[in-house]
């Protein structure tokens, strides 16, 4: 159709098949057990893997639906692991770190991506995303760091490094906790009350305890890197759009997404999903 973009022509297919009365696929749930860890997985779609990890002290259920289903209509397998914590994921959640989260991933690849894929992660998801690139390059296709911040968001600007424990703290009043929603996870205009649930404290607790240097995992090995920016984020500043391009050069592809902050997939699921899927049809096999 002339004129139409991907993402309006993804939606439209999405909308086009509910008014017909096809009912799409919903996602299946695998569990993927190694070792003493077993990991839930929902699965949605044919073709080459994506893994989507959510962020900080969240699932990656409702917030990432959308995102699912557009990719798997474009013609991705989308993976989406828990953390350890949440719902069917058990496994060790002491004396853990960024070494441990990698290897759920890898397992996740293993077990139902056919041993290679790209890995999207977004806000702190994209940590585990750059440490599993690091740790298992023949493994990732491509690392998208989704809503990632800037190298040094916490010596700039404190107040929103933190904004997170806030958010995520149930025993905070509601008019506290979505007041760090406003401030650092929504642009202006959005509803952040939805955000108010689901947060798992004791898996915040888990991905901080043992924090892993940022010089181990931040070049994400050699692997291609999608960067997807919310143009309201106060994690990454505009004058730190360019910061990872200038770190680690041509392979570093950069999407600006507008009208989003911090939060992003739920704030603008079909633009995230039409950056991934062109950047990742073109990537190598």
């Amino acid at each position: 159709m002339r004129g139409m973009s991907r993402t309006g022509f993804l939606s439209l297919a999405v909308l086009a098949s509910c008014m017909s009365g096809i009912v799409m696929a919903q996602p299946r749930t695998e569990i993927v057990t190694k070792d003493n860890v077993a990991i839930e997985v929902l699965v949605e779609g044919e073709g080459p893997p994506v893994v989507v990890l959510p962020s900080q002290g969240r699932d990656s259920y409702g917030d990432y639906d959308q995102l699912s289903k557009t990719l798997a209509a474009d013609g991705f397998k989308v993976l989406r692991p828990q953390p350890r914590g949440i719902g069917k994921s058990v496994g060790p959640m002491k004396s853990v770190d960024l070494y441990d989260f990698a290897q759920d991933v890898a397992n996740v690849i293993d077990a139902l991506g056919n041993g290679r894929a790209v890995v999207a992660g977004h806000a702190y998801g994209h940590f585990v995303a750059r440490m599993t690139a690091t740790r298992y390059p023949e493994k990732v296709r491509g690392v998208v760091v989704a809503a990632g911040s800037a190298s040094d968001t916490a010596e700039r600007n404190p107040l929103v490094w933190w904004a997170p424990d806030f958010a995520g703290n149930l025993s905070l009043p509601d008019e506290q906790r979505l007041a760090a929603l406003k401030g650092a996870f929504f642009a202006k205009g959005h509803d952040a009350t939805g955000w108010l649930k689901g947060w798992y404290p004791e898996v915040t607790a888990m991905q901080s305890e043992k924090p892993v240097p940022k010089k181990v995992w931040w070049a994400a090995g050699t692997a291609p890197i999608l960067e997807i920016i919310p143009e309201e984020d106060p994690f990454k500043p505009r004058d730190r759009w360019d910061e990872l391009r200038k770190q680690l050069g041509e392979r570093v592809t950069t999407v600006t997404v507008s009208n989003a902050s911090h939060a992003l997939i739920p704030e603008q699921p079909a633009a995230v999903a039409d950056a991934i899927a062109k950047w990742a049809h073109d990537l190598p096999k």
